[in-house]
């Protein structure tokens, strides 16, 4: 067994008992259990940060990931999960969303639940494990999908024949007296991002984008540039080889300072204004934040030092 896999498997027996006996384990208790699932195991001494911050990382984030759980597999209460499949979701879905990329990529965190799920969990917990995880993997936009050296050149091959959706989206910003505010929406996952969605037949993008913006946060803007696009692929049971590539363009727009009203697009729980110093504390996907947002942010300097 892996190294690292050892070691995820020390951390699900200790969130395993935790939950059994209720949730009523101190976090200094789990660690010192811990240890003694490390050492009945044979986990190297080398191994135990790993399992202590993924431990730590796991509890604390329970109940944003628990939420998640609920909304990705909404024909199973969270009650009513055995305890096994509980957990190791929970412990995917703490590195799915929660981990550093560049350590465990997204693919990584999902393999090695699902690995957990075959080794620990009933006959169908894998095929549960990987169907919960894979809908939260499409939802942030299938992470490092294309990774790889040769894969690469087949996935850019077959992109020719894939159909295509169109997307449209805008940074929003206003006025008011002397301060620049932004305009986000909140999704499942934890993250402040950009409101979009798809064009409808007889829009450009353009009026997708104007019309998207007001169903998601009842805001009418004003288009001021083209801030860039964004390709990825999502899952299509309906298109040819079960794939599709969604092309998002993103706007930079205006809009007056109103109260914003969150619509009913699913995947969202809030959106907010906030004071353009206070952007950089916000908890971004990355690729929205340097290829969109820091563009953004950029553009409306220039623009407001021309004003």
């Amino acid at each position: 067994m892996a190294n690292r896999h050892l070691a995820r498997s020390v951390v699900l027996q200790v969130l395993f008992e935790r939950d059994t006996s209720g949730s009523n384990m101190t976090t200094d208790q789990c660690l010192g259990r811990l240890a003694d699932y490390g050492q009945e195991f044979g986990a190297r001494d080398s191994d135990g940060p790993f399992m202590r911050n993924l431990l730590q990382l796991t509890i604390s984030k329970q109940k944003e990931i628990d939420e998640v759980i609920t909304r990705a597999a909404p024909e199973w209460p969270l009650d009513k999960i055995a305890s096994i499949d509980r957990n190791i979701l929970r412990l995917g879905l703490a590195e799915l969303l929660f981990a550093d990329r560049t350590q465990v990529p997204a693919k990584v965190a999902i393999n090695e639940a699902i690995e957990l799920a075959k080794n620990f969990g009933g006959s169908s917990s894998s095929k549960f494990v990987n169907g919960v995880l894979g809908a939260v993997y499409i939802e942030l936009g299938e992470p490092g999908k294309a990774d790889g050296g040769t894969r690469t050149n087949k996935t850019k091959t077959a992109k020719e024949d894939m159909k295509m959706e169109l997307l449209a989206g805008a940074v929003v910003f206003a006025r008011s007296a002397d301060e620049v505010y932004l305009a986000f929406v909140h999704d499942i996952f934890g993250h402040w991002t950009i409101s979009k969605g798809k064009v409808e037949a007889g829009e450009d993008v353009q009026q997708g984008a104007i019309r998207e913006i007001k169903e998601e946060m009842n805001l009418d803007i004003k288009i001021i540039e083209e801030l860039g696009t964004n390709e990825y692929l999502a899952n299509d049971s309906q298109a040819p080889g079960g794939k599709k590539i969604k092309r998002v363009t993103y706007f930079l727009a205006e809009s007056p300072f109103v109260d914003i009203t969150l619509g009913s697009s699913g995947g969202l729980d809030d959106a907010q204004w906030f004071p353009l110093g206070s952007v950089g504390d916000l908890n971004f996907y990355d690729d929205a934040l340097t290829k969109i947002i820091i563009p953004a942010i950029k553009a409306l300097s220039r623009i407001t030092q021309k004003n």
